[in-house]
Protein backbone atom coordinates (compact mmCIF):
# COMPACT_ATOMS: atom_id res chain seq x y z
CA UNK A 1 0.00 0.00 0.00
CA UNK A 2 1.40 3.32 -0.84
CA UNK A 3 2.23 6.42 1.69
CA UNK A 4 -0.62 8.10 -0.37
CA UNK A 5 -3.05 5.61 0.16
CA UNK A 6 -2.28 5.21 3.93
CA UNK A 7 -2.48 9.21 4.43
CA UNK A 8 -6.00 8.86 2.93
CA UNK A 9 -7.69 6.15 5.12
CA UNK A 10 -5.95 8.35 8.07
CA UNK A 11 -7.42 11.20 7.52
CA UNK A 12 -11.29 9.53 6.67
CA UNK A 13 -10.67 7.63 9.72
CA UNK A 14 -10.12 10.93 12.24
CA UNK A 15 -13.11 12.54 10.52
CA UNK A 16 -15.16 9.51 11.03
CA UNK A 17 -14.29 9.76 14.53
CA UNK A 18 -14.68 13.29 14.56
CA UNK A 19 -17.85 13.52 13.43
CA UNK A 20 -19.33 11.10 15.39
CA UNK A 21 -17.84 12.60 18.30
CA UNK A 22 -19.19 15.86 17.73
CA UNK A 23 -22.75 14.05 16.91
CA UNK A 24 -22.16 12.24 20.39
CA UNK A 25 -22.28 15.72 22.23
CA UNK A 26 -24.76 17.36 20.28
CA UNK A 27 -26.77 14.50 21.07
CA UNK A 28 -25.66 14.85 25.12
CA UNK A 29 -25.99 18.30 24.44
CA UNK A 30 -29.53 18.33 22.89
CA UNK A 31 -30.42 15.70 25.92
CA UNK A 32 -29.03 18.06 28.89
CA UNK A 33 -30.74 21.09 27.70
CA UNK A 34 -34.15 19.48 27.42
CA UNK A 35 -36.84 20.46 29.91
CA UNK A 36 -39.08 18.74 31.71
CA UNK A 37 -42.68 18.69 31.21
CA UNK A 38 -43.85 22.20 33.25
CA UNK A 39 -40.86 24.24 32.97
CA UNK A 40 -40.44 26.83 30.74
CA UNK A 41 -37.57 29.42 29.25
CA UNK A 42 -37.51 32.42 27.39
CA UNK A 43 -35.11 34.67 26.43
CA UNK A 44 -34.05 38.01 27.86
CA UNK A 45 -31.89 40.44 29.00
CA UNK A 46 -31.20 41.48 32.93
CA UNK A 47 -32.22 45.01 33.38
CA UNK A 48 -32.68 47.28 36.65
CA UNK A 49 -34.47 50.65 37.58
CA UNK A 50 -33.28 53.60 35.96
CA UNK A 51 -33.69 56.84 37.35
CA UNK A 52 -33.29 59.72 35.28
CA UNK A 53 -31.19 62.78 36.82
CA UNK A 54 -32.15 65.91 35.05
CA UNK A 55 -32.47 70.09 35.56
CA UNK A 56 -35.66 71.51 36.02
CA UNK A 57 -35.25 74.57 34.47
CA UNK A 58 -33.58 75.74 31.95
CA UNK A 59 -29.66 76.75 32.69
CA UNK A 60 -26.12 76.17 32.86
CA UNK A 61 -24.27 73.09 34.78
CA UNK A 62 -21.76 74.25 37.07
CA UNK A 63 -20.58 70.84 38.47
CA UNK A 64 -21.12 67.19 38.09
CA UNK A 65 -19.56 65.86 41.45
CA UNK A 66 -19.57 61.66 40.52
CA UNK A 67 -18.29 59.65 37.99
CA UNK A 68 -19.55 56.72 36.14
CA UNK A 69 -19.74 53.71 38.46
CA UNK A 70 -20.16 55.57 41.96
CA UNK A 71 -22.02 54.07 44.26
CA UNK A 72 -24.16 56.70 45.87
CA UNK A 73 -26.52 57.06 48.35
CA UNK A 74 -30.09 58.67 48.80
CA UNK A 75 -29.82 62.34 49.40
CA UNK A 76 -26.42 62.70 47.85
CA UNK A 77 -25.66 65.69 46.02
CA UNK A 78 -24.81 64.97 42.82
CA UNK A 79 -24.63 67.75 40.69
CA UNK A 80 -25.42 71.16 40.99
CA UNK A 81 -26.77 74.14 37.95
CA UNK A 82 -25.69 77.27 38.16
CA UNK A 83 -27.86 79.63 40.67
CA UNK A 84 -26.07 83.25 40.12
CA UNK A 85 -29.19 84.86 38.54
CA UNK A 86 -32.03 83.03 40.78
CA UNK A 87 -29.89 84.29 44.18
CA UNK A 88 -29.74 87.87 42.43
CA UNK A 89 -33.80 87.59 41.91
CA UNK A 90 -34.23 86.51 45.32
CA UNK A 91 -32.13 88.73 46.84
CA UNK A 92 -34.73 91.33 45.08
CA UNK A 93 -37.30 89.85 46.33
CA UNK A 94 -35.93 89.85 49.91
CA UNK A 95 -35.86 93.22 49.47
CA UNK A 96 -39.44 94.00 47.91
CA UNK A 97 -40.68 92.13 51.72
CA UNK A 98 -38.29 94.52 53.27
CA UNK A 99 -40.15 97.34 51.58
CA UNK A 100 -43.70 96.22 52.21
CA UNK A 101 -43.35 95.70 55.30
CA UNK A 102 -42.40 99.20 56.14
CA UNK A 103 -45.30 100.14 53.87
CA UNK A 104 -47.43 98.36 56.24
CA UNK A 105 -46.01 99.86 59.32
CA UNK A 106 -47.02 103.34 57.89
CA UNK A 107 -50.24 101.99 56.61
CA UNK A 108 -50.76 100.95 60.06
CA UNK A 109 -50.12 104.04 61.18
CA UNK A 110 -52.44 105.79 59.07
CA UNK A 111 -55.02 103.81 60.02
CA UNK A 112 -54.66 104.86 63.53
CA UNK A 113 -54.48 108.17 62.19
CA UNK A 114 -57.71 108.23 60.77
CA UNK A 115 -59.20 106.35 63.62
CA UNK A 116 -58.06 108.98 65.90
CA UNK A 117 -59.84 111.76 63.91
CA UNK A 118 -63.06 110.12 63.63
CA UNK A 119 -63.06 110.03 67.41
CA UNK A 120 -62.27 113.54 68.08
CA UNK A 121 -64.68 114.34 64.86
CA UNK A 122 -67.49 111.85 67.29
CA UNK A 123 -66.70 113.57 70.36
CA UNK A 124 -66.84 117.50 68.62
CA UNK A 125 -70.64 116.18 66.92
CA UNK A 126 -71.70 115.10 70.89
CA UNK A 127 -70.66 118.44 72.45
CA UNK A 128 -72.31 120.16 69.51
CA UNK A 129 -75.26 118.55 69.79
CA UNK A 130 -75.70 118.82 73.84
CA UNK A 131 -75.25 123.06 72.76
CA UNK A 132 -77.58 123.02 70.05
CA UNK A 133 -80.15 122.00 72.83
CA UNK A 134 -79.53 125.01 74.33
CA UNK A 135 -79.08 127.21 71.57
CA UNK A 136 -75.81 128.14 71.84
CA UNK A 137 -74.68 126.66 68.38
CA UNK A 138 -76.79 126.49 64.74
CA UNK A 139 -77.74 123.78 63.01
CA UNK A 140 -75.10 124.70 60.38
CA UNK A 141 -72.67 123.73 62.81
CA UNK A 142 -74.09 120.39 63.55
CA UNK A 143 -74.53 119.83 59.30
CA UNK A 144 -70.85 120.46 59.32
CA UNK A 145 -69.12 117.90 61.75
CA UNK A 146 -71.41 115.36 60.58
CA UNK A 147 -70.51 115.72 57.36
CA UNK A 148 -66.82 115.61 58.89
CA UNK A 149 -67.48 112.53 60.48
CA UNK A 150 -68.59 111.10 57.33
CA UNK A 151 -65.41 112.30 55.50
CA UNK A 152 -63.94 110.63 58.67
CA UNK A 153 -65.28 106.68 58.25
CA UNK A 154 -64.17 106.83 54.72
CA UNK A 155 -61.13 108.28 55.33
CA UNK A 156 -60.91 105.20 57.57
CA UNK A 157 -62.09 102.59 55.41
CA UNK A 158 -59.30 103.84 52.84
CA UNK A 159 -56.55 103.60 55.28
CA UNK A 160 -57.90 100.12 56.18
CA UNK A 161 -57.74 98.93 52.57
CA UNK A 162 -54.60 100.12 52.16
CA UNK A 163 -53.22 98.43 55.19
CA UNK A 164 -54.93 95.49 53.40
CA UNK A 165 -52.96 95.75 49.73
CA UNK A 166 -49.65 96.11 51.21
CA UNK A 167 -50.43 93.29 53.39
CA UNK A 168 -51.25 91.07 49.73
CA UNK A 169 -48.01 92.49 48.56
CA UNK A 170 -46.39 91.10 51.64
CA UNK A 171 -47.39 88.17 50.60
CA UNK A 172 -46.90 88.38 47.21
CA UNK A 173 -43.14 89.07 47.70
CA UNK A 174 -43.02 85.98 49.98
CA UNK A 175 -44.49 83.68 47.98
CA UNK A 176 -41.87 85.08 45.33
CA UNK A 177 -38.99 84.17 47.51
CA UNK A 178 -40.12 80.89 48.81
CA UNK A 179 -40.82 80.00 44.83
CA UNK A 180 -36.98 80.86 43.79
CA UNK A 181 -35.67 79.21 46.97
CA UNK A 182 -37.61 76.07 45.77
CA UNK A 183 -35.51 76.53 42.31
CA UNK A 184 -32.59 77.30 44.09
CA UNK A 185 -32.90 73.85 46.12
CA UNK A 186 -34.06 72.19 42.87
CA UNK A 187 -31.49 73.12 41.17
CA UNK A 188 -28.74 70.82 43.32
CA UNK A 189 -29.35 67.57 41.97
CA UNK A 190 -29.60 64.54 44.70
CA UNK A 191 -29.95 61.13 44.47
CA UNK A 192 -33.49 60.14 45.42
CA UNK A 193 -32.58 56.49 46.08
CA UNK A 194 -29.53 54.44 46.50
CA UNK A 195 -27.83 53.47 43.70
CA UNK A 196 -25.33 53.23 41.23
CA UNK A 197 -24.48 56.00 37.86
CA UNK A 198 -24.76 54.57 35.13
CA UNK A 199 -24.09 56.78 32.71
CA UNK A 200 -22.89 60.71 33.02
CA UNK A 201 -24.24 62.61 30.18
CA UNK A 202 -23.74 66.01 30.16
CA UNK A 203 -20.45 68.33 31.55
CA UNK A 204 -19.77 71.43 33.81
CA UNK A 205 -20.17 74.73 31.70
CA UNK A 206 -23.16 73.30 28.87
CA UNK A 207 -26.29 75.04 28.76
CA UNK A 208 -29.33 72.80 29.86
CA UNK A 209 -32.91 72.90 28.84
CA UNK A 210 -35.44 72.02 30.81
CA UNK A 211 -35.35 68.27 32.13
CA UNK A 212 -31.66 68.16 30.71
CA UNK A 213 -30.38 64.73 31.48
CA UNK A 214 -27.11 65.03 33.33
CA UNK A 215 -26.92 61.34 34.84
CA UNK A 216 -28.98 58.00 34.80
CA UNK A 217 -28.67 56.16 38.22
CA UNK A 218 -29.92 52.25 38.53
CA UNK A 219 -31.01 50.32 41.33
CA UNK A 220 -28.57 47.35 41.61
CA UNK A 221 -31.31 45.86 44.33
CA UNK A 222 -33.89 45.93 41.41
CA UNK A 223 -32.97 43.89 38.75
CA UNK A 224 -35.55 41.86 36.69
CA UNK A 225 -35.70 40.17 33.25
CA UNK A 226 -38.51 40.72 30.93
CA UNK A 227 -40.13 37.39 28.53
CA UNK A 228 -42.08 37.03 25.93
CA UNK A 229 -44.34 33.59 26.66
CA UNK A 230 -47.05 32.42 24.92
CA UNK A 231 -50.35 32.11 26.17
CA UNK A 232 -50.46 28.57 27.04
CA UNK A 233 -47.76 29.46 29.55
CA UNK A 234 -48.62 32.73 30.86
CA UNK A 235 -51.75 30.85 31.68
CA UNK A 236 -50.44 28.95 34.38
CA UNK A 237 -48.19 31.64 35.82
CA UNK A 238 -49.30 33.39 38.87
CA UNK A 239 -47.27 36.71 40.60
CA UNK A 240 -44.99 35.33 43.52
CA UNK A 241 -44.35 31.91 41.18
CA UNK A 242 -40.39 30.82 41.96
CA UNK A 243 -38.23 31.68 38.74
CA UNK A 244 -34.60 31.07 37.77
CA UNK A 245 -32.63 33.30 35.68
CA UNK A 246 -29.37 32.41 33.85
CA UNK A 247 -26.86 34.64 32.63
CA UNK A 248 -24.93 33.91 29.64
CA UNK A 249 -21.79 35.11 31.13
CA UNK A 250 -22.42 32.46 34.31
CA UNK A 251 -23.98 29.92 32.57
CA UNK A 252 -23.50 27.66 36.14
CA UNK A 253 -24.84 30.06 38.91
CA UNK A 254 -28.39 30.08 38.32
CA UNK A 255 -30.01 33.36 40.21
CA UNK A 256 -33.05 32.51 42.27
CA UNK A 257 -36.09 35.43 40.93
CA UNK A 258 -40.25 34.91 41.29
CA UNK A 259 -42.59 36.16 38.75
CA UNK A 260 -43.61 40.06 39.72
CA UNK A 261 -45.74 40.59 36.73
CA UNK A 262 -47.47 38.64 34.00
CA UNK A 263 -49.39 40.92 31.36
CA UNK A 264 -53.20 40.65 31.09
CA UNK A 265 -52.71 41.94 27.23
CA UNK A 266 -50.87 40.20 24.60
CA UNK A 267 -48.66 42.19 22.16
CA UNK A 268 -46.27 40.79 19.40
CA UNK A 269 -43.11 39.96 19.90
CA UNK A 270 -40.54 42.96 20.24
CA UNK A 271 -38.26 42.90 17.72
CA UNK A 272 -35.00 42.27 19.60
CA UNK A 273 -36.46 39.55 21.22
CA UNK A 274 -35.78 36.02 19.56
CA UNK A 275 -38.57 33.61 20.25
CA UNK A 276 -37.86 29.84 19.35
CA UNK A 277 -41.05 29.37 17.08
CA UNK A 278 -40.64 32.44 14.55
CA UNK A 279 -44.64 31.65 13.83
CA UNK A 280 -45.66 32.81 17.29
CA UNK A 281 -46.97 36.28 16.90
CA UNK A 282 -48.75 37.45 20.12
CA UNK A 283 -47.31 36.62 23.60
CA UNK A 284 -47.77 37.86 27.11
CA UNK A 285 -45.13 39.94 28.56
CA UNK A 286 -43.58 38.30 31.93
CA UNK A 287 -40.89 40.36 34.20
CA UNK A 288 -39.07 38.17 36.47
CA UNK A 289 -37.38 39.81 39.43
CA UNK A 290 -33.83 38.75 41.25
CA UNK A 291 -34.81 37.78 44.82
CA UNK A 292 -31.41 38.53 46.36
CA UNK A 293 -29.89 40.88 43.79
CA UNK A 294 -26.56 41.30 46.25
CA UNK A 295 -26.22 37.84 46.22
CA UNK A 296 -24.19 37.70 42.71
CA UNK A 297 -22.36 41.00 42.15
CA UNK A 298 -21.02 40.14 38.98
CA UNK A 299 -24.50 39.99 37.48
CA UNK A 300 -25.21 43.13 35.75
CA UNK A 301 -27.47 44.72 33.57
CA UNK A 302 -27.48 44.49 30.14
CA UNK A 303 -26.50 41.19 30.16
CA UNK A 304 -28.44 38.48 27.81
CA UNK A 305 -29.53 35.23 29.27
CA UNK A 306 -32.84 33.34 29.67
CA UNK A 307 -35.32 33.03 32.23
CA UNK A 308 -37.04 30.04 33.14
CA UNK A 309 -40.50 29.44 34.63
CA UNK A 310 -42.36 26.66 36.43
CA UNK A 311 -46.05 25.84 35.45
CA UNK A 312 -46.26 22.37 37.51
CA UNK A 313 -44.89 20.92 41.04
CA UNK A 314 -41.73 19.40 39.25
CA UNK A 315 -38.29 19.67 40.40
CA UNK A 316 -35.63 21.94 39.28
CA UNK A 317 -32.66 20.17 37.22
CA UNK A 318 -29.69 19.92 38.17
CA UNK A 319 -28.08 23.30 36.52
CA UNK A 320 -31.00 25.32 37.44
CA UNK A 321 -31.01 24.24 41.51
Amino acid sequence: MSTHSRSSILFASALVILLLGAGGFGYWKSMHDRLPEGLYVGNGRLEATEVQIASKTPGRLAEVLVDEGDKVSKGQLLARMDTRTLEAQRNQAEAEVLRARENLTAAQANVQLRLSEQLLAQQELSRSETLFKHGFVSGQIIDQQQARIGTGNAAVAAARAQESAVGAAIGAAQAQVAQLNSEIDDSSLRAPIDGVIQLRMAEPGEVLGAGGRVLVLIDPNDQYMNLYLPTSVTGRLAVGDEARILLDALPDRPLPAKVSFVAAKSQFTPKEVETRDERQKLVFRVKLRLTDPGAMPQAKPGMPGAGYVRTAPVGWPANLQ
